[in-house]
């Protein structure tokens, strides 16, 4: 009888382990997609790459090609993420799309390193009402009507060719869209900071992440960031000299001392709240252990309130 009753104890033990020790969590497996601006597309590199370390049996497929390609694959089910560096169209949210910001960058003007009125250009800057002459109005023919002088070396205008966030998001910062902004037109960021690099007359933008060396964080070889004189008085301040190199900039977009346009959140966004296990996981992994990537690969961390929202939303709430 007691051989019969500890038995049954020790059944009934194992059972209760059987019963609160949880099976082991199922391993991740299969392909992420994604595609689209060409501003998010180191950051989503870096994350494919420490998801992977987590999860071995997950492939993740990131390519840039602009916002434009990004939100269209996603809303077409050609991706699972689409990268967008831009705000959301209403029409879009309207044929499903569904964004989640995940880091924060911005847009910067650049100019070639060889430009033969440099020094007069980086002590200066241009003004918000100069760079309108250059994109949008065309009344800026000269390197002087730009600067207000009466130097009258010619000036080449540069844009993108290729529907995107950076192209947007300057715009945005002249009160224009991309289709008003006039200039030669070049495909991709890296395409336009080599344009503006091999004309010394040249001017440009970038986003940071191909306006900056990803090893020494200074300016691209060749390339100058031009800066943006934002209280209007002639020079560069030194609370407005924020361009010497990657660090200088992204502290000075996180303390809002860089304007909003032309800094801007970066979204993934697919077509209608993410059910498929891994879809979501990797999100929830992006906006919380994933942010401590952020930093180091030239990015911005967004507030605890914001990321908490981006929870929210995935789960539904």
């Amino acid at each position: 009888m007691k051989r019969l009753l500890g038995g049954m104890i020790t059944f009934a033990f194992i059972s209760m382990l059987a019963v609160s020790v949880p099976p082991p969590a199922q391993e991740l497996s299969g392909t992420i997609t994604l595609s689209g601006a060409w501003a998010l597309y180191p950051m989503a590199v870096k994350w494919g790459e420490e998801f992977r370390k987590l999860h071995p049996k997950v492939r993740v497929d990131v390519q840039a090609g602009g916002a434009g390609k990004g939100i269209a694959d996603a809303l077409a089910g050609v991706v699972d993420l689409g990268m967008v560096s831009r705000e959301i169209h209403p029409i879009e949210v309207e044929k499903g799309a569904f964004a989640i910001a995940v880091v924060k960058d911005g847009v910067v003007p650049t100019i070639s390193a060889k430009n033969p009125l440099l020094d007069r250009i980086l002590s200066s800057g241009l003004k918000k009402e100069a760079f309108i002459a250059v994109w949008i109005t065309e009344t800026a023919k000269t390197w002087g009507d730009a600067l207000g002088t009466a130097d009258k070396t010619a000036l080449h205008v540069y844009t993108r060719s290729d529907a995107c966030g950076a192209a947007e998001t300057w715009a945005a910062f002249l009160e224009k869209r991309q289709e008003d902004l006039k200039g030669i037109g070049v495909y991709g960021d890296p395409g336009l900071a080599e344009a503006v690099r091999r004309d010394t007359l040249g001017i440009g933008f970038n986003n940071i992440n191909y306006a900056y060396d990803a090893k020494t964080l200074k300016p691209l070889p060749g390339i100058m960031i031009l800066p943006i004189d934002l209280d209007g008085s002639g020079k560069i301040e030194p609370a407005e000299s924020v361009y010497q190199d990657r660090d200088a900039i992204t502290a000075a977009i996180a303390q809002g001392v860089y304007p909003s346009p032309p800094a801007r959140d970066l979204y993934l966004v697919s077509k209608g709240r993410p059910q498929a296990p891994l879809q979501v996981e990797f999100l929830r992994w992006v906006l919380g252990e994933g942010q401590k990537f952020v930093a180091e690969t030239g990015y911005i961390g967004l507030s605890p309130e914001k990321l908490a929202d981006g929870r929210r939303k995935i789960e539904g709430r």
